[in-house]
């Protein structure tokens, strides 16, 4: 198991070199969004288990970014798509409540990039499965729109309404799987942060690719439990190991 820390500098297989923490620049929206329990649980690994957003519904997460800047410019800027199922290592809980408290984190299950360099850091450094896509954005000054193709399939165009944003910092935990071993970590946004609850201005258009066949199975809510934005930061620290 190669132990890796923050203020380590890391050389991908592709040669380009990291340090960590590794902090972006970034224009990302994304939306919390209800499915089904039983279809979240199954994207998970064993030592997680989902967030409820109801009591019957757990909560995932699509997460559309721009990524402006990579550490000291250690690469070509890319684009990606994250769909992450909202996580816990603690067990049960009452709906809601890691999301209220904070106290929650996210299973990256999916994390299409649009360069092998940024496959490479996401896979070497903290697990995360990135996969090489095509994936294009659309801003204009009330909406963001993402579409995601792989292998010549469409996987899925997601459209969010931007959120009003104020200055702020707040940080979760990331969820992966790196060499055999279930890691945490710290993910710090900062900047524009924007927020919205309960809001239908989310959609969610699925293509014919097989992963969106499995989203397709989760009847993702076309109302968001909330739905956010970001003009700032993203720091990525080291992963450390999930206690058992």
């Amino acid at each position: 198991m190669t132990k890796l820390a923050d203020g380590d500098r890391v050389r991908l297989s592709t040669g380009h070199e990291v340090t960590l923490p590794l902090v972006t620049e970034a224009t990302a929206a994304g939306a919390v969004l209800p499915a089904r329990y039983d279809g979240a649980a199954s994207l998970l690994p064993d030592g997680l288990t989902p967030v409820r957003a109801t009591a019957r519904r757990a909560a995932v997460v699509v997460l559309c970014v721009e990524y402006h800047r990579i550490g000291d410019d250690a690469m070509t800027p890319y684009d990606e798509f994250a769909v992450i199922v909202a996580a816990t290592p603690d067990g049960q809980r009452p709906p809601l409540l890691p999301l209220l408290t904070r106290n929650v984190g996210g299973y990256i299950w999916s994390l299409p990039v649009t360069t092998e360099p940024a496959r490479a850091l996401g896979d070497e450094i903290w697990g995360y499965p990135k996969t090489v896509a095509d994936i294009t954005h659309h801003d204009d000054e009330t909406r963001h729109e993402t579409t995601v193709v792989e292998d010549g399939d469409r996987v899925a165009t997601v459209s969010i309404d931007w959120p009003r944003t104020w200055e702020r910092r707040e940080q979760i935990e990331s969820y992966a799987v790196r060499e055999g071993r279930l890691e945490r970590t710290p993910v710090e946004f900062q900047g524009e942060l924007g927020a919205a609850p309960l809001s239908g201005r989310v959609h969610v258009d699925l293509g014919n690719h097989e992963r969106a066949d499995t989203l397709r199975a989760l009847d993702l809510g076309s109302r968001s439990v909330l739905r956010f934005s970001l003009e700032g930061q993203i720091t990525y620290g080291a992963g450390r190991p999930v206690e058992r």
